[in-house]
C-alpha cells in the first residue's frame, strides 16, 4: 500500500478520534439525517472496495500456496528423474558388458563344444556359466526396459508440472495486478475526501460497528452476557461483569499470544509476517506457532477446519466474515478479536462484530 493511503487513513483516524481541527463546515455538515445517510453510502462503497480488494487477495493467496507446492512438485519430479536417468545409464552399461560376455563365450553351440572338450565336465560347468549370463542379462534387459518406461514416465510428468507452474505464475501475476488496481481504487476514493469528510466516514463506522456489537450481545448469540461490561464501551453496562469464556486449549492459547504479540503491526496484502500481515496470514501464522498447520486463506479455513456454534466460541478460535469467507479473525475473549482489518491499518483488538459474521471454526479437531 503506497504511503499516501496510509497517510489518508491515518489522517481519518485522527480526525476522527482526537477531533482536533474542527472542520469546515462545508467539509462536515451538521449530524443529521441527510448528512449520515451520505456518509453511509460513502461508507457502503469504501467497504465494497475494501472488500473487492481482500477477495482479490485471498485469489492471490490461493494461487500462492499452490504455486509454491507446485515449484516443490516440479523439484522433486527433476531429481526423481535425475536419479532414473543415472540408474538406467547404468543399467545399459551393465547389459553391452553382460552381452560382450555371452557372444565371447558362445563362438560355437554347447553341444559342438562338449563334443570337442578335452573335459567334458568342464564344458558342463562352463554351459553353466553360459546359461547364468544369458540369465543375468535376460534380467538386467527386464530392468532396463522398466527403468526406460519409469524414465519416459517420469519425464512427461515433469513437463506437466513444468506447464502447470509456468500456468499458475501467470495467474498469480494477473491476481496480483488485480490487487493493486482494486487497491488504488480505495486510494483514489479517500484521495477526493476531505479531511472533515474523512473524520464523518472513520466516525460513522465506528458507531456502526457499536450497534452492531450492542445487536449481536443482545441477540445471545454469543451467549449470555459475552461481550457486555468490558470496558470498551459496547455493553449495556446491564451486566455485573463479562461471562466466563470456555477456557483456550493450550495450544489455543499459544495461537492467541502469537496473535497479540503481533499487534501494532501494518496490515499488507499477500503477507505472512513477521513484519507484516494480512488477515489469513496472521491467522494461518499463529496456529503455526501453536504447532497446528492450518489452510493460508480464510476461505480454504472456513471450508476445510471444524465449525463451532458462537455460543461456545474459546480464545483461538477463527471466526469468518462475509458470504463468500473473505476475512478472519482470532477470538481473543468477551467478544473481541484480533486480526489485520484492512489496507493502512495496524493489527489491532477489535469487536467481534467488525465486520458481518460467517461463522466460526476451531484448527483443533476433537479437542
Amino acid at each position: 500500500m503506497s504511503g499516501r493511503l496510509l497517510r489518508l487513513v491515518c489522517t481519518a483516524a485522527v480526525a476522527a478520534h482526537a477531533a482536533l481541527v474542527p472542520a469546515p463546515a462545508a467539509a462536515a455538515p451538521e449530524p443529521g439525517p441527510d448528512r449520515d445517510r451520505g456518509v453511509a453510502a460513502l461508507l457502503t462503497d469504501l467497504q465494497r472496495l475494501y472488500r473487492e480488494a481482500e477477495r482479490a487477495t485471498e485469489s492471490y493467496n490461493a494461487t500462492e500456496e499452490k504455486l509454491r507446492a507446485q515449484r516443490a512438485e516440479v523439484e522433486r519430479l527433476d531429481r526423481a528423474l535425475s536419479r532414473v536417468r543415472l540408474s538406467l545409464h547404468d543399467s545399459r552399461r551393465a547389459a553391452g558388458r553382460l552381452a560382450r560376455q555371452q557372444y565371447q563365450s558362445t563362438g560355437i553351440s554347447p553341444y559342438l563344444r562338449l563334443l570337442l572338450a578335452g573335459d567334458p565336465q568342464h564344458a558342463v560347468d562352463q554351459g553353466h556359466v553360459i546359461g547364468r549370463l544369458a540369465r543375468e542379462r535376460a534380467e538386467t534387459v527386464g530392468r532396463l526396459t522398466g527403468t526406460e518406461r519409469k524414465a519416459d514416465e517420469l519425464a512427461r510428468k515433469a513437463r506437466a508440472a513444468l506447464d502447470t507452474r509456468l500456468t499458475l505464475a501467470e495467474r498469480h501475476r494477473r491476481q496480483r495486478d488485480d490487487v493493486r488496481r482494486r487497491l488504488d481504487a480505495v486510494e483514489a476514493l479517500l484521495a477526493s475526501l476531505t479531511p472533515g469528510r474523512l473524520a464523518a466516514l472513520a466516525e460513522f463506522e465506528e458507531r456502526s460497528v457499536e450497534k452492531a456489537q450492542r445487536e449481536l450481545v443482545a441477540s445471545g448469540a454469543l451467549g449470555d452476557g459475552l461481550g457486555e461490561g468490558s470496558g470498551d464501551g459496547l455493553g449495556d453496562g446491564s451486566s455485573d461483569g463479562p461471562a466466563d469464556d470456555a477456557k483456550p486449549s493450550g495450544r489455543g492459547d499459544r495461537a492467541l499470544d502469537y496473535a497479540l504479540r503481533q499487534l501494532g503491526k501494518p496490515y499488507e496484502w499477500g503477507a505472512e509476517g513477521p513484519r507484516t500481515y494480512d488477515c489469513s496470514g496472521l491467522t494461518s501464522e499463529a496456529w503455526a506457532a501453536a504447532g497446528v498447520p492450518v489452510p493460508r486463506t480464510s476461505q480454504e479455513q472456513w471450508a476445510r477446519l471444524p465449525r463451532v456454534p458462537l455460543t461456545e466460541l474459546r480464545p483461538g478460535d477463527l471466526v469468518i466474515y462475509h458470504p463468500d469467507a473473505t476475512h478472519v479473525a482470532l477470538y481473543a475473549g468477551d467478544g473481541q478479536v484480533v486480526h489485520a482489518p484492512r489496507p493502512g491499518e495496524r493489527i489491532k483488538l477489535s469487536p467481534i462484530a467488525n465486520n458481518p459474521i460467517l461463522g466460526a471454526v476451531r484448527p483443533e479437531a476433537g479437542r
